[in-house]
């Protein structure tokens, strides 16, 4: 069901918001019967929808058996409850729905601890719907009956669930940031962008990872998976996929995630991953964009990555290009589906990496071999020459900051 405001654009965009709806739906092992819609001037407040379009919807669920009715927009609390009980079926809304891909979709410790954290907040103003059932035992004034009785533990227990989840959460983000303190000194990349973008495809490929895991759903993967890329010439950088985000994403969900996401704050350059085939890759830009900004890290130098150029025909794929390149140069075009197709991504990230590791010439001396083929290892050497009246090997080439302050301690002298 989606009920798009007049006033809004999504009055035009209704259409294809129903459809990744239904994709979402999909995913969580729904089948879909049918979809209705309405334009609202405002929302009702007791059931979002008009009078006249809940009885074409009950009437709908009722010829078609349906057992579930999804909302596109958020239901207050009291909506839900009415609508559940004017249909007779069970109601949720976008974010609910996504909520449940999550709790099936997570497969690590920490995701699943984010997933509850998120459904808990989600569904404790809601706690009334679910006791419905217990209505008809409560009593008079002064009278606590057993419904009432239930829903004030119920409550009592969702809040200390939430503290003890929130707790488990701070411990899990120190010990993020002491595995990120292991890898000072390394250029990090993290993979961002709308749900089934194509993240984990292009980790897989440039990293050579199969175990990454890749589907086409949306939400395929929540956790986020580093791998190391080789880059040639001594070169490697850390990228890092991460859980793709959607539009109306719920905000309980952003901020159980925000451990998570953490890997997107440390990283050197942000790769915004975006389906070029997806006739609204516009919309999907600016809900991404959006949610970096909640994140604060709206900052980081970020290059726009256009992936699944194969799917677009030789005219379109020269149009995209050429408006890219007037409206956000330096973008980059890939496709996942052959090495050669991420071989742009791999040029970007070594001009990245050379951009932070300046062009510096050592002096070392040739009698210390051991030195010497330390520098060799660290370093993208650009030449080597003898000078004999020295005695030293006059190497030029790039180097991390770490490194060379390293290779300095042990005996290295700048020129």
């Amino acid at each position: 069901m989606g009920a798009p405001l007049k006033r809004s654009n999504a009055r035009h965009l209704v259409t294809e918001h129903l459809e990744e709806l239904e994709r979402l739906a999909d995913t969580a092992g729904a089948i879909v019967v049918g979809t209705l819609t309405q334009q609202l001037d405002r929302p009702d407040p007791a059931t979002y929808v008009g009078r006249g379009k809940v009885e074409e919807l009950k009437a709908m669920v009722a010829e078609r058996e349906a057992t579930l009715v999804i909302f596109d927009d958020e239901l207050s609390p009291a909506q839900g409850k009415n609508l559940e009980g004017e249909l007779g079926k069970r109601v949720i809304d976008r974010a609910e729905l996504i909520l449940d891909i999550f709790a099936t979709r997570a497969r690590s410790a920490e995701a699943r601890m984010q997933v509850e954290l998120a459904q808990l907040e989600y569904s404790l103003p809601r706690l009334t719907r679910m006791w419905t059932h217990l209505e008809k035992f409560r009593g008079g004034i002064g009278v606590r009956g057993p419904g009432e009785t239930q829903l004030e533990t119920d409550r009592r227990l969702v809040g200390h669930r939430i503290k003890l989840l929130k707790e488990r959460l701070v411990e899990v983000t120190h010990a993020r940031q002491v595995q990120r303190a292991g890898r000072v000194g390394s250029f990090r990349a993290s993979l961002v962008g709308y749900t089934n973008a194509g993240k984990s495809s292009i980790l897989r490929g440039i990293a050579g990872a199969a175990e990454v895991f890749v589907e086409d759903r949306l939400f395929a993967t929540l956790d986020p998976l580093t791998r190391e890329v080789d880059l040639g010439d001594h070169q490697s950088v850390l990228l890092t996929d991460t859980v793709g985000f959607i539009r109306k994403l719920p905000h309980h969900l952003v901020a159980s995630f925000r451990a998570t996401l953490e890997e997107v704050a440390e990283a050197d350059l942000l790769l915004h991953v975006i389906d070029a085939s997806h006739p609204s890759w516009e919309e999907q830009r600016l809900v991404v964009d959006d949610v970096l900004a909640e994140l604060g890290v709206q900052h980081l130098p970020m290059v726009y990555v256009f992936n699944k150029m194969d799917r677009l025909t030789p005219e379109l794929a020269a149009g995209l290009r050429e408006r890219i390149d007037n409206l956000a140069p330096g973008s980059i075009f890939t496709s996942a589906s052959s090495p050669e197709g991420l071989e742009p991504l791999r040029a970007l990230l070594r001009e990245a990496l050379r951009a932070r590791r300046p062009e510096v010439e050592l002096l070392v001396p040739m009698t210390d071999g051991k030195l010497l083929a330390e520098v060799h290892r660290l370093g993208e050497i650009l030449a080597a020459v003898p000078d004999a009246d020295e005695g030293v090997m006059r190497v030029r080439g790039r180097f991390e900051p770490a490194e060379l302050a390293r290779l300095e301690r042990d005996g290295a002298v700048r020129a």
